[in-house]
Order: structure tokens, then C-alpha cells, then sequence
């Protein structure tokens, strides 16, 4: 059975730190599955994940390359942004399997959409625009996930 954490994040900054703590903990091996709605924070997330794991770059999410590959951090990292895909088959062809089940991270934007390729242990994080600020819902499945998430709760987040 999944854990989950809810967390309301009251700005970018806040979400961004979030993320940057995440990063910090992760491995080799890391999915992070990012859903939900244009404007919902999750590419705060992602740049806040990517600073976590020393990775140095700017701008938005990988909107147009599907792809973006990082190797000047801590761990090699691949940022998908699947939310133009048309169908699972752009991922074949693109060799998803040596991100989604590497050594590196990988990182996913838009990821329900491709939920079928994901991993059986990783973590989901949801979130969603509430009135005041960012409602994000992360869910573990399997141990070290379950045992980042205890962390995280009782790790100030950094707002």
C-alpha cells in the first residue's frame, strides 16, 4: 500500500524548495512521476529537483525536445515533458527504458500520460492550483520512496 504526504505550498519559491529537497535525496535508479494541470507548479518542482541534484540550468520544461539529459550533477538526469506525446509508441521509438529503469533519475512532466511505462516503485507527486497557492500530494511506492517521504515530512521544506 502507497504512503502519502499532502503539502500546501503558498509559492514557487516554496514548491522549488520543496523540489530541491527532494533532489538532494535521491539515487541512482529515481523516478519522479509529475502530474497535473498547466500552471499547477510543476516545472518550479522539476528546476527545484534538478538544483537538489547539483544540476545547473535555466529555463522552463523540455516542452519541445521531449528530453533534456543532464550529466553535470551529482547523478546523470532525464527530464521528459511527455505532455505533446501522441501515443506510448513515441516512447519506444525514442528508447525510454534506459531512463525510465537506469542508473541515473528520471524525471517525468505530464507523466500520467505514460503511466503504463512507469516503474512499479517511484514516486507520484500531484499537484494542483488551490485558492491559496499549491496543493501537491505525493504518493511512495516502494520502500526507499516511503522512507524519502518520511524524511520530507519532518524536514522543514524550506518556507
Amino acid at each position: 500500500m502507497p504512503v502519502e504526504w499532502e503539502w500546501l505550498s503558498r509559492s514557487l519559491e516554496a514548491t522549488a524548495a520543496l523540489g530541491q529537497r527532494i533532489g538532494e535525496r535521491l539515487w541512482p535508479g529515481s523516478f519522479i512521476a509529475l502530474v497535473g494541470d498547466l500552471g499547477a507548479g510543476k516545472t518550479a518542482l522539476a528546476q527545484g529537483i534538478l538544483a537538489g541534484l547539483g544540476v545547473e540550468r535555466s529555463g522552463g520544461s523540455p516542452t519541445f525536445p521531449l528530453l533534456w539529459e543532464y550529466r553535470g550533477g551529482r547523478l546523470p538526469v532525464y527530464h521528459w515533458d511527455v505532455y505533446r506525446i501522441r501515443g506510448l509508441w513515441e516512447l519506444e521509438e525514442l528508447g525510454y527504458e534506459d531512463s525510465f529503469y537506469g542508473d541515473g533519475v528520471c524525471l517525468v512532466e505530464w507523466a500520467d500520460k505514460v503511466e503504463a511505462l512507469w516503474p512499479p516503485e517511484h514516486l507520484r507527486i500531484d499537484l494542483e492550483t488551490v485558492p491559496d497557492g499549491r496543493r501537491l500530494r505525493l504518493t511512495a511506492r516502494g520502500a526507499r520512496y516511503e522512507a524519502l517521504l518520511e524524511e520530507l515530512r519532518h524536514a522543514d521544506p524550506g518556507v
